[in-house]
């Protein structure tokens, strides 16, 4: 199963109509999530993901995708819930910051 989810693939998912039959989980600190973020995301912040991820994220076969800057911290979370169990985890190519660069130019940067 490939793991990682590109920029392009994404915006096609959320584009969709219907509800989302994913969770966009967000794993960057409060202060970057303020800064910018992916449309309904939820902020799970990776230096609390352990903690919060189990009790936030009760439904282990719904999909979910996580992102953050540039792919790293969001690549450590897509591992940690692949590795409690979770079925189906995307992890976001390039993160918000190749998201603002291909998808959504007007999207603040830092």
């Amino acid at each position: 199963m490939d793991t990682d989810i590109s920029p392009e693939e994404l915006d096609q998912l959320m584009k969709q109509d219907g509800p989302r039959p994913f969770r966009l989980i967000d794993v960057r600190e409060e202060d970057e999530f303020h800064i910018c973020k992916l449309e309904s995301a939820e902020l799970i912040p990776l230096s609390r993901f352990m903690e919060s991820a189990p009790v936030r994220l009760v439904d282990k076969d719904k999909p979910i995708v996580v992102y953050c800057h540039h792919g790293m911290r969001s690549a450590r979370a897509a591992a940690a819930l692949r590795h409690m169990g979770y079925k189906e985890v995307y992890n976001l190519t390039g993160g918000i910051e190749v998201w603002a660069v291909r998808i959504d130019p007007t999207m603040r940067r830092y």
